[in-house]
């Protein structure tokens, strides 16, 4: 039978962070751990459309033990005061947040290429920053990492994820290697945890083709109309709805194995039931995965606090 969130388990008495959770797959991956049981903290970098997604939530699950929390990955300020404020363990964190493609170059806050700095060095500090809370969570395999990736991974070039810069900006080129960087970061957490017997598992997934507001954002494709019109017209007839595009996601939380990659299963893979999914060749370089560890390192000021062993 094909995999689905109806097959999740029970994640009651667990707590889960989602990042980018007030809309597309992120909104979805609440709804349904929500509804399995978990205790659910919606990240969103704009604090009423956080509180408006845990509205429509409870809408349809009026028990759901879910709140708002605000986080602009864009800023390692607000990474470490999420961090900082957390209080209690972590079972499931899912590094769903990213920004698409904006037509012009854009910094964040400390001064990384937009996409790159969100879509990986946000997520890479913010996991390293609630390492502590994940570990905390109990015994082996009790914690989970979840990092969403793109199929447009595979167009990523090594170079930039080594600190070599590129000639120019191009804004398909540089969300591929933040969706490159997103692969290899959490191929390389697993690798980690094991070298350190830390009771943590870390798998990455993709969502396919699949209708989302990474499209309509004013960071991203958004900012041109040709964009919005496909998300709006074509998008709705060709790509996988958003719930489904949440399905790989879940799935990795679950049930897929340790360092695994996932994602829908038909041909091509934009769309279908969630599964096993193969990441590129470079994806899977763990030479290159260790260089932008010690990059992103370099660059966040973020250490990871693995325990003695």
């Amino acid at each position: 039978m094909a995999w689905n969130a109806s097959q999740l388990p029970s994640f009651a008495g667990r707590t889960a962070l989602v990042t980018g959770g007030n809309s597309g797959i992120g909104w979805h991956t609440c709804l349904e751990l929500a509804r399995h049981g978990a205790r659910v903290r919606l990240a969103s970098r704009n604090a009423e459309r956080g509180q408006a997604a845990v509205a429509r939530i409870r809408q349809q699950l009026p028990a759901a033990d879910i709140e708002p929390v605000r986080l602009d990955l864009a800023s390692l300020a607000s990474i470490k005061a999420l961090a900082g404020d957390w209080d209690g363990p972590l079972h499931l964190l899912i590094n769903n947040a990213g920004v698409m493609a904006p037509p012009e170059l854009r910094r964040t806050e400390d001064g990384f290429e937009l996409q790159f700095g969100t879509n990986h060095l946000g997520h890479f500090a913010l996991t390293g920053q609630l390492l502590p809370a994940l570990l905390a969570a109990g015994s082996t395999g009790a914690a989970r990492v979840v990092t969403v990736s793109s199929l447009l991974h595979r167009g990523g070039r090594p170079g930039p994820l080594r600190g070599e810069p590129e000639p120019a900006y191009s804004p398909q080129l540089a969300y591929a290697n933040s969706k490159l960087a997103n692969v290899l970061f959490a191929l390389e957490l697993q690798r980690r945890a094991e070298a350190h017997a830390a009771p943590l598992t870390s798998t990455a997934a993709h969502p396919g083709v699949s209708t989302t507001n990474l499209m309509l954002s004013q960071d991203g494709m958004g900012a041109r109309a040709r964009a919005r019109w496909v998300r709006h017209t074509v998008g709705r007839l060709v790509f996988q709805s958003a719930a489904a595009g949440a399905n790989p996601t879940l799935y990795a939380a679950s049930v897929a194995e340790p360092g695994s990659f996932s994602g829908p299963q038909w041909p091509g893979g934009m769309r279908g039931p969630a599964g096993p999914a193969t990441p590129s060749r470079t994806a899977r370089d763990p030479r290159l995965a260790a260089e932008l560890w010690d990059l992103s390192e370099q660059l966040t000021g973020v250490r990871y606090d693995w325990p003695a062993r």
